[in-house]
C-alpha cells in the first residue's frame, strides 16, 4: 500500500526519511529509516519512533540502566532514546567532577557535584525531552528521548534507524532532532506489502555551545 505525503517547501534544510516495510517470512514486518539533508549527507542524532494507533503499546523497560557516560567534559552520546520507565546511570569518568542536572518538564532533577558513579540510576517514568546540563562546564549538553513505545531507535553516523518486529496496524510516526521545534508527525499504515513514506523537516540552526579548543581541564578537582 502506498500513500504520499506532500513535502515542505524547495529550499528547506530538508531531512529525507524513506521507510520501507519489507513483506515475506519475516514474523512481522520491519521498517529502515534514511534520514538526509538537502545535500545529501547522512543525519546523526535523529529519533524516530512509532506509536500503534489501534493497540495499546507494550512497554517494558531494560531490566538494566541504560548509561549516558560523561567523557573527555562531554555527555556521551549526546541523544539517548528510552522507553518509559527506564532508569539511567550517570557515571562520569573524568578526572574533574560535574554536576548533572535537568530542569526539564518530563523529569527534572539534581545530581551534585561528583566523580564515578552516582548513588542510584534516574529512573524516567513520564513521556518527554529531557535536556542535561552540567552547573559546572557550559558547553555539555545532552537529551533523553522518553518514549511511550517500545518501536524507536536513533540515527548514527550514517543516518539510519531500522525498527524491526513490527505488528501490522497504523501508526503516528514521530521524528524529532534537537534542531527541531517540534517533532515531525504523520500517520503511517504498515502491513505485509511493502510501504513507502517521504517526509521532509526542517532543521534549526546548531546552537550548541563549542567548547573553546585550548579550553584547560576545567571543573572543580
Amino acid at each position: 500500500m502506498n500513500r504520499k505525503i506532500s513535502t515542505l517547501p524547495a529550499g528547506a534544510l530538508a531531512c529525507l526519511l524513506a521507510l520501507v516495510s519489507f513483506a515475506g517470512d519475516a514474523p512481522a514486518p520491519a521498517v529502515r529509516v534514511d534520514i538526509r539533508d538537502s545535500q545529501g549527507n547522512p543525519v546523526e542524532d535523529a529519533v524516530a519512533s512509532l506509536h500503534p494507533l489501534d493497540r495499546e503499546p507494550q512497554l517494558v523497560p531494560p531490566a538494566e540502566p541504560v548509561s549516558i557516560v560523561q567523557r573527555g567534559q562531554e555527555f556521551q552520546p549526546y541523544v539517548t532514546p528510552v522507553v518509559v520507565g527506564t532508569r539511567v546511570r550517570f557515571p562520569n569518568e573524568d578526572s574533574v567532577q560535574h554536576h548533572v542536572f535537568s530542569l526539564s518538564r518530563a523529569m527534572a532533577f539534581d545530581l551534585p557535584l561528583y566523580r564515578g558513579e552516582p548513588p542510584a540510576p534516574i529512573a524516567f517514568e513520564r513521556a518527554g525531552i529531557v535536556s542535561l546540563g552540567c552547573n559546572i562546564h557550559d558547553w555539555m549538553s545532552a537529551y533523553v528521548v522518553v518514549l511511550a513505545t517500545p518501536h524507536f531507535g536513533r540515527s548514527g553516523a550514517e543516518g539510519e534507524v531500522s525498527i524491526d518486529l513490527l505488528p501490522a496496524g497504523r501508526y503516528r510516526l514521530e521524528v524529532w532532532h534537537p534542531r527541531l521545534r517540534e517533532p515531525e508527525t504523520r500517520e503511517i499504515v504498515v502491513d505485509a506489502g511493502p510501504t513507502t513514506q517521504v517526509i521532509s523537516v526542517t532543521l534549526g540552526a546548531d546552537r550548541r555551545i563549542r567548547r573553546a579548543p585550548d579550553s584547560g581541564p576545567g571543573g572543580y578537582r
